[in-house]
This record gives C-alpha cells, structure tokens and sequence, in this order.
C-alpha cells in the first residue's frame, strides 16, 4: 500500500502550495489568505522513487473558533490517517507560539514528524531552521514549496526506510487484482457478492455501508482473482463521519494497488462530477478501467439507446474503457464485464516488441507526415515500449519533443489499434535525439561550401 503524508501546520503557512508541488496538481486552492482549506485534500505524490498519497489540511490553532474547531477536527484525523507527518512552519515569519502548540499535539500523536520550514528561498539554510531545532521535532528541512526547493530532501526524509512500490506489476501467482470503485450505493457490494457467489460482502440500500477495502480471493473459469470492494466516495461536503474520511485513503491505495479497475455507475442517475473525477484517478494512475453501468433493468426499454448516447459523450474522455450495461442483482451482463476485465488486463501488461512498433510509428507517418515546428519537420525514428501496466511507448526522433498534441493523439490512437490495447490508457512519451554533428567545425574554405550548395553539383 502506498504511505500516506499529511501535510499540517497553522494557517497560510503554504500547506495547500506545498501540496500542489508535491502532487504536480492545482487541484489545492492557493491564495494569500489564511484559512482557505477547510477539509482534507487528497492526491498522489511522485518524488523517484518514491509514490505517496499526501494529504492537505486546514490550519490548526490553539484556541479555535466556529469553522476553525471544524478544521481542527479534520486535521487530528489526518495525523490519524498518515504514516508520517510533515509539519510546515513560516521561515519568514519565525517561530510563534502556534508552532509550539501543534509540536506538542504531535509528539502526543506518537507519529512520526518531519519539520519542514518553508519559504526559505534566497536565504542561508542553517540559518533558516535554527530556530526550530527548538520544537524538538529533530533536525527540520528548509524548503520552498512556491519554488520547488528541498522537495527532493523533504520526501526522502519522511519515506526514509520505505521500500518504494514497483513501478509494474504482474499477477502474483497469476491472480488478477480488481478494485471495484463507484458513489455510495451504487451496487458495488452487490456486484462482488454476484462474482463470488455469495454473500461475502454487506450489501443493502443504505449509503456508505462499507467502511474499508477488503479483499477477496476467487476463480471464475480458470482465472484467480483478487477483488477489493471500496467504500464509495462522495463530495467532500457530503462526508461527515470520520469513519468515511479515512475511506478516500482505503480507496486511493487499492486503486494504486489494482491491475484493472471496474468503476460502477447507477444507470438511473446522470453521470455526476464524482463519477468523472473519481474515473477520472483511475486514468491518471495508468490503470486499466472497465465501466458497469449498474441496475440496467431498471432503464425502460425506450430510454436505453438515448442513455447510452449520454454515456458516452459525458465519458469521452474514457473512451479506451469499455462500457457495459448490467444487473448486479440478477447477474445480466456480469459474465461479458469479466471478459473485458481479463482483455484489459492483458493489454495492459502486453510486450510491444520495438520492430512492430516501429513498424506501426512508420506506417502512421506514412499515412500522416508530422508537421511543421518552425518551419523544420519533426522526424521521429523508432519506438520501443518503457513499461507496462499501463503500456508505456517511447518515441525517438529529432525535434520529438515538440510533437504537437492532437499529431501525440493520432499516434496513441494508432499504437492503440494496431496492437488491441483496449481498456487501458496508453502513455506515449517522446525523446528527441542529440544531432551528432552538432559541435563538430565546418572546416571547408568559403568557396568549397559554396560550390556544394550550388545547384547541380554534388
């Protein structure tokens, strides 16, 4: 599973800035004003060779007031929640008695703590962090979150003696892992019961009823599996009781941990914001997603091919994920989703061998030249493949990192194809390749250079 940072310290000390550096996101609110983030954030973090969840908090004071007591609530939870806590303090402002009083509620918490002082930039290191040593929280690291500074040193400090998660993984003794995702209430305890045959999980029309991810081993026609049924994740506005809160965790790991993802929706509803975001993880992760459109028999007959259509625009951006349409409860459509979780799987741990997809890349230039970038052609050369789960192609070519976006598009899409990499996203990367003549002296006369470039010689 992957560590869970939290991120604590006192208003507008750059937590939510920090935050977003970590995880590479803005998905934090970032304003000069104390007090902004009232609930927990979560996302991933990927310092190599280390992935993290991290997790943003609201300011913590000593004596709260209204919203402030709220905020206090949330962030003891999310020490409760972390396997390390990183405490950020103002370098600028210096140490104040709301440091002192957080220092005293970590050491009373028994987690482990890195002080992080932040907004150190410009300035002496040693000098920044002398006064902290006086929290006795050991020795603190200066960084910049609005900088990118310390970073590097900060996460080895707070995973030091963790073993980083493989970046691949294969079935272990050939078992498949499935994580099933979905809103509350939406059938997905009822969807493992039906895989498994009975009634393993709690399953009934009340929200929120499981509380944490469990796993369970099972066969369907000669597969092992692994499934791992999740507490549903709703708004954060929504989720009050702290049991919930630490469901968000439960599900962010096992989707890490996953080879394929069946994300659930309720055929009788829209496909709301959650739905989208939530899906939306999974993609961004590199896992392999199949979608159940849940409770079908539900849909009247004459309203099935226009929810269909809506589907599948409101999902385009999952267009590599297959659809199906099923019963949980009464088991239509449940064998044909099982068929894709295996295909998906298997595309998302498939070899690409470097001829064939350089055979591919040349064929698709054929059909397709890349463009122009000022006013020199790109030429991209060859392909081999730099990892799987999710498949990972690596183009190689001179000005290859200039590739246009919707020309990447194409050749995703082409990759995709040719080689049936359906229901996994697929990572395209280019490398543009150093000129071997760059640096090396001219040394012909004027006049022999002329005569080359005149028209007819050679």
């Amino acid at each position: 599973m992957l560590p869970v940072v939290a991120l604590v310290g006192r208003p507008n000390v750059g937590k939510s800035t920090l935050f977003n550096a970590l995880t590479g996101t803005r998905d934090a609110i970032v304003a000069d004003v104390p007090g902004l983030t009232r609930d927990r954030q979560y996302g991933y973090g990927h310092f190599e060779p280390h992935r993290f969840i991290v997790v943003d908090t609201g300011g913590l004071v000593e004596s709260p007031r209204g919203i402030e007591q709220l905020m206090g609530l949330q962030t003891r939870r999310a020490i409760e929640e972390a396997d390390h806590v990183v405490f950020l303090v103002d370098g600028q402002s210096g140490l104040d008695a709301s440091d002192r009083f957080i220092a005293d509620l970590l050491r009373r918490s028994g987690k482990p703590v890195t002080v992080a002082v932040n907004k150190s930039e410009g300035r002496d290191a040693g000098v920044v962090v002398a006064e902290f040593h006086a929290l006795g929280l050991g020795e603190p690291v200066a960084v910049s979150a609005a900088h990118r500074q310390g970073l590097d040193e900060l996460v080895e400090r707070a995973l030091a003696g963790r073993a980083p998660p493989p970046a691949e993984t294969a079935a272990e003794g050939g078992a498949i892992r499935v994580c099933v995702v979905g809103r509350p209430n939406v059938g997905k305890s009822t969807l493992v019961n039906r895989l498994l045959g009975e009634e393993r999980m709690i399953a009934f029309d009340l929200p929120g009823t499981t509380r944490d991810a469990v796993e369970v081993p099972f066969e369907r026609e000669g597969q092992a599996y692994v499934l791992v049924d999740t507490a549903g994740m709703r708004r954060r506005a929504r989720v009050d009781e702290g049991v919930e809160k630490v469901s968000a965790i439960k599900t962010l790991q096992a989707i890490d941990d996953a080879h394929v993802v069946i994300g659930v929706l309720d055929a009788r509803e829209t496909v709301a914001e959650q739905d989208a975001t939530l899906f939306g993880i999974v993609a961004e992760r590199g896992r392999a997603l199949v979608i159940a459109v849940n409770k079908w028999d539900h849909v009247a007959t004459a309203r099935r091919e226009e929810l269909r259509a809506e589907l599948a625009a409101r999902l385009r951006f999952l267009d590599f994920a297959p659809l199906h349409f099923i019963s949980a409860l009464h088991g239509s459509g449940v064998g044909e989703l099982m068929e894709s979780v295996r295909a998906a799987y298997a595309a998302a741990m498939r070899d690409l061998p470097t001829p064939e997809l350089t055979r591919v890349l040349e064929a698709a230039m054929t059909q397709h030249q890349p463009p122009l970038v000022r006013g020199r052609r790109i030429r991209l050369r060859y392909a081999h493949q730099g990892g799987r789960n999710p498949p990972v192609i690596v183009v190689h070519g001179s000005q290859a990192e200039r590739t246009p976006e919707d020309y990447r598009r194409y050749l995703t899409h082409c990759f995709r194809e040719a080689f049936r990499l359906g229901g996994t996203p697929v990572r395209v990367t280019f490398r543009s390749e150093a000129n071997p003549f760059a640096g090396r002296r001219d040394r012909r006369t004027p006049r022999q250079r002329r005569a080359r470039s005149a028209p007819g010689k050679r």
